[in-house]
């Protein structure tokens, strides 16, 4: 089972800050493409042209990355809690309405 998984994986080569890495993924090339540009475009963004260090920026970045992530996750999580309280109020109102229909 493993060796079926390795074999589907791909190998692509992008470029981050610079720098060509070969990346193997069980991604599509596309979709790591589009990954390593957004990983390129903020590392871009808080180094520009500043002597911060790649290491430094590379953490800058992905600590970005993660506040939007996190920032994400908790935008739809807070629209999905509402809308499984909108759900059960209508579930409930049909049910007392003796589900007639």
């Amino acid at each position: 089972m493993s060796d079926s998984a390795h074999e589907s994986r791909t190998t692509v080569r992008v470029r981050i800050a610079g720098e060509e890495y070969t990346l193997r993924t069980d991604a599509d090339e596309a979709y790591t493409r589009r990954c390593a540009a957004l990983v390129d475009e903020r590392m871009r963004a808080i180094g520009g042209d500043s002597a911060l260090g790649a290491k430094k920026t590379a953490i800058m970045a992905a600590l970005s990355l993660s506040d939007d992530l996190l920032q994400q996750r908790e935008r739809f999580g807070n629209r999905a809690e509402k809308l499984a309280g909108r759900l059960e109020e209508a579930l409930a109102a049909s049910s007392a309405g003796g589900g007639a229909g």
